[in-house]
């Protein structure tokens, strides 16, 4: 062992309690910073987000009465009110209380809020001619809206959006090549606020319709064990490799991708195990927390895709969520690859070696085990795609009262099959799990995913509908594994088991609400900068300004557009990044193509 490795072996208590902080930090930045004690803490901090994640389900169901408007500005309620109380004004704010000004703040958000839905019908009659009340609401709601941002996800996102409505009003004294003639308070307000032109436009609307319910999905996966059985699925791989803690940190956050479309979920699920294992085998810190952020951004684009932008993309651009996903597989498989061969590279470099196994097994059994997993994954996706799609054919709308018994059988067979190997450890991982049951252990996590992709790919439903079906199934899944195995294993304890089964569901859905606070808030933040361009007429500015510093370049333009994403991602989370480079440029780059003979594909 190397003294790198030794050093790196022998962390000191400190280290792993600063360690733990970090994580926490990482953690809180997704759900909040706040840990209220007494009633507040049991009960409201709990039963909002519940509420919300209920509120949600419903929409999404086939029974929902809910129009798009309404259901909007019940999503914002909930994230705007959430965003006051979990997260602090300020480092150095109360973090195990909420204090009387948050309360104030949160209720003032929500009334501003709940005016537009309380009073939808007469400004919708009065449109373009407010009173002072229905401008007095817009603008308290404007105002929190950009404090509920800046808490929530940092000062970024909420200076572009400031930035963009002093564009608004003071657009006259602006250079000339982006001048307009201004806009009135007034007027300002009125369109963002009270019209789905703005903060209750498109992105709040995907984020209601689509977001929630992929990010639920994720949350319940997550609480049922599936992110830990692909981290250890991973490592079991993985794990004996040069370098191998990174190389299973690469894949597993791959796989996590699969169930969480947020990048500091990742992180957060696999950075806790990958970090200290990629420090244990001599990569510096700086670079073991350089692979997991790579890997866990990355992420958002394995398919299925969960990341919110691939909603907005649908939405934006018209297309079917399932060219999305295949346009998407090209450049997740590329990073992943090159994620890899960049950790050999240094792993090679460092002269570093992997974990140990704790079973001796030979290069031909190992090459038998991959083979054996990714041609069994290979027939699954073969059998549900085509074999579920003949049914189809042939039942016609009755193939689902064909395909639910399939499904129900299929996942207590493999529930009684897990059964008869031991359960994954959830703490850390020390020396590499074998492969064999390591991989047999959770194949029915794979199960809820088939679902989605029955749901998108076969039967065609929207996005949305497809994930409530998913969502649905694993919940029922959440409830009912602990109970199952306990039934395979003659454990007895049936009831206790059930216990927590139900626990695992009120925490998954607690959970998913919270990790849906952020992008509930970045949306609706961000259509003010589509408010933006559809009040002053920005975007054909933005045509004439790119074309003239490009001299009509369509490679120069493609070139300043990946630089302003660049820039904009350095401060801007994934969704708000994408509305406003997609609003700002994408109409540019289409029309200057059409100019130079080029049809750009809106994909593209």
């Amino acid at each position: 062992m190397t003294k790198t490795q030794t050093a790196a072996t022998s962390q000191a208590p400190d280290a792993e309690t600063h360690h733990d902080a970090e994580v926490l930090e990482m953690l809180e930045s997704e759900t909040g910073g706040r840990h209220p004690v007494g009633f507040v803490g049991r009960h409201f901090m709990w039963l909002i987000p519940l509420a919300w994640s209920l509120f949600q389900l419903y929409h999404a169901s086939p029974l929902s009465l809910l129009n798009s408007d309404t259901a909007r500005a019940v999503h914002l309620c909930f994230a705007i009110s959430l965003a006051f109380v979990a997260y602090p004004a300020y480092k150095g704010a109360p973090a195990n209380r909420i204090p009387l000004y948050d309360w104030a703040l949160a209720i003032f958000a929500v009334a501003g809020v709940a005016y537009v839905l309380i009073f939808s019908d007469e400004l919708a009659r009065r449109a373009g001619a407010y009173t002072t009340v229905d401008l007095v609401f817009s603008g308290i709601g404007l105002v929190l809206l950009l404090e509920a941002t800046r808490r929530a996800l940092g000062p970024p996102l909420a200076v572009v959006a400031s930035v963009f409505l002093l564009y608004s009003l003071f657009g006259a004294y602006m250079p000339d090549v982006i001048a307009h003639a201004g806009a009135s308070l007034n007027k300002l307000l009125g369109h963002q606020w009270l019209t789905t032109e703005g903060v209750f436009g498109v992105a709040l609307g995907v984020s209601t319709d689509f977001v929630f319910l992929f990010v639920l999905f994720g949350a319940l996966l997550e609480r049922a064990g599936a992110g830990n059985y692909f981290i250890r699925m991973a490592f079991s791989m993985l794990g004996h490799m040069r370098g191998g803690p990174a190389k299973a940190a690469v894949v597993a956050s791959g796989l996590s991708g699969i169930i969480s479309g947020s990048s500091i979920a990742n992180v957060v699920t696999t950075g806790t195990f990958t970090i200290p294992l990629m420090k244990k085998v001599g990569f510096p810190a700086t670079k073991a927390g350089a692979v997991e952020v790579a890997a866990s951004t990355n992420g958002q684009l394995t398919p299925p895709i969960m990341g919110a932008a691939a909603f907005l993309m649908v939405e934006y651009v018209g297309i079917p969520y399932l060219d999305v996903i295949k346009h998407a597989l090209l450049p997740a498989l590329i990073s992943y690859i090159a994620l890899i061969y960049i950790v050999h590279l240094e792993a090679c470099k460092a002269g570093m070696e992997g974990l140990k196994r704790t079973q001796k097994t030979s290069m031909i059994a190992t090459l038998l085990t991959f083979l054996t997993v990714f041609i069994g994954m290979g027939i699954l996706t073969l059998v549900v795609y085509y074999g579920i799609g003949w049914i189809k054919t042939l039942a016609g709308d009755g193939a689902v009262w064909i395909v639910l018994p399939l499904l129900l059988a299929s996942y207590v067979a493999l529930i009684a099959y897990s059964a008869r190997f031991p359960e994954l450890g959830d703490g850390d991982i020390d020396e590499l799990p074998p492969v064999g049951p390591t991989v047999k252990v959770g194949l029915y996590f794979l199960l809820p995913v088939v679902v989605l992709v029955w749901c998108l790919t076969v039967e065609r439903m929207s996005p949305g509908l497809s994930a409530f079906w998913a969502v649905l199934f694993m919940i029922f899944i959440t409830v009912t594994q602990r109970p199952l195995v306990a039934i395979f294993r003659k454990e007895g304890n049936v009831g206790g088991a059930a216990q927590l089964g139900g626990e695992d569901l009120f925490h998954g859905l607690v959970i998913g609400a919270k990790n849906m606070i952020g992008i509930g808030v970045a949306t609706a933040a961000a259509g003010i900068v589509v408010g933006t361009v559809t009040l002053t007429g920005l975007g054909l500015k933005m045509t004439a300004f790119v074309e003239f510093i490009s001299a009509g370049n369509l490679m120069l333009i493609l070139l300043f557009t990946a630089v302003i994403s660049l820039i904009l991602g350095m401060g801007l989370p994934t969704t708000a990044n994408y509305i406003v480079v997609s609003t700002l440029m994408a109409p540019v780059i289409v029309n200057l193509g059409a100019e130079n003979g080029l049809i750009v594909p809106l994909i593209a």
